[in-house]
């Protein structure tokens, strides 16, 4: 079959047009449509694939084989037939803004630092770039800062198909070496890419570019972007949790952070505050059950640190098992174990009072019982 004629490479605004279908298969639940001429672009080079409608059917996704596109459509379409095509306006500005800005910014890596852009992907919710070196968070900042000047100076985007002659006179960025044709587009000065994917005409119409992460990968970078109304969405998103956050702090919005540093001063006095009572409480524990061999102790709302320092203070008070408890016969208890023999003793308890635990030194777990049915099984088992 004929590689079919591909009318987004003509022109990148046509998104409504005619062809012809010359051929419909069953592909599972759906049909693949073969036209003779298509606007939709099929996924490919990191870029998922247009959809919208073709025929009063909807387009599920768009793949292509030898050169040949197949549409994925939801009900059959027949050969001969002349339909129209209709592809998603946003879905298609929203791809060519993240490969455009992806490109922009893979282009200030390349020349600023000279690392390859070594994987790409555009995902439902952001766009992931693998650089083959370690970048900097100010570098990062940087490269940032560039993309965003050379999408506000609106600089034109061309796509050339250069002869191998002109080619050879190119310095351009690619993943592979490619034979035959090529498609070269250039940024605006910004990056030279043989890419065959879908642009924007003028670097204005990304709009803007926000790295939201980064993180180290396979010995490279691997960077989060956002780019066009991507990158607007999750600034509204952010900014109206910045509100709320706001408000919550009493605090204007530019005022949060030292807000919340305040917030973690006073979280951490009070913490602290609240370890020194909860010791002053566990001294007194420890000296009620002095002298014993063993001690079981139960003490309500304490977080599995204060009830280890509890166990802790019990074991030097007593040379025995020290067991302490925490919560309640509804939701069952916390425990933490210590003292002589308290692996065994613990793996027995387990398994009478519907628990489960581990440690070495200390056993830490939980069991599913009443205080008295704990109360009853250390009555039987140890010197209480």
């Amino acid at each position: 079959m004929a590689e079919t004629r591909k009318l987004y490479y003509e022109d990148i605004t046509c998104l409504q047009f005619t062809a012809t279908v010359l051929e419909c298969r069953r592909s599972g639940e759906n049909f693949d449509v073969v036209l003779d001429a298509t606007a939709f672009y099929p996924e490919g080079g990191g870029q998922p694939a247009d959809h919208g409608a073709l025929g009063g059917t909807s387009v599920l996704d768009v793949y292509e084989e030898n050169g040949v596109i197949y549409h994925t459509v939801t009900a059959p379409l027949y050969a001969g037939e002349v339909v129209e095509g209709d592809v998603d306006s946003g879905r298609r500005m929203d791809h060519m803004q993240q490969h455009s800005g992806e490109h922009i910014v893979s282009g200030i890596v390349h020349m600023r630092l000279g690392y390859d852009n070594v994987g790409f992907h555009i995902g439902e919710k952001d766009v992931t770039v693998d650089f083959s070196g370690p970048i900097s968070a100010q570098e990062l900042e940087d490269i940032e800062r560039e993309a965003n000047w050379i999408i506000w100076q609106d600089r034109p985007v061309t796509i050339t198909w250069p002869s191998e002659e002109e080619r050879a006179a190119l310095t351009y960025r690619s993943k592979k070496p490619i034979e035959g044709a090529v498609r070269i587009v250039d940024l605006g000065g910004a990056d030279l890419c043989a890419c065959c994917g879908t642009h924007v005409q003028r670097t204005g119409e990304v709009a803007a570019v926000k790295i939201i992460g980064a993180q180290s990968y396979k010995g490279g970078t691997r960077v989060t972007l956002l780019c066009g109304k991507r990158a607007f969405y999750d600034y509204c998103t952010k900014f109206a949790k910045q509100v709320k956050i706001s408000r919550m702090l009493s605090a204007p919005v530019d005022e949060t952070p030292a807000a919340v540093e305040r917030l973690m001063q006073e979280n951490a006095a009070l913490k602290a505050e609240r370890a020194a009572l909860e010791n002053r409480i566990f001294a007194l524990h420890a000296q009620s059950v002095r002298g014993k061999r063993d001690a079981l102790v139960f003490e309500d709302g304490l977080s599995p640190e204060s009830l280890r320092r509890l166990c802790l203070a019990l074991c030097e008070a007593c040379p025995g098992v020290c067991a302490a408890f925490s919560g309640t016969d509804d939701e069952g208890y916390r425990y933490v174990l210590g003292g002589e023999g308290v692996q065994e003793l613990g793996a027995k308890m387990d398994a009478a009072l519907s628990g489960r635990g581990g440690g070495r030194d200390l056993r830490q777990g939980s069991v599913r019982s009443t205080k008295r049915g704990i109360e009853a099984f250390f009555a039987e088992n140890t010197a209480l």
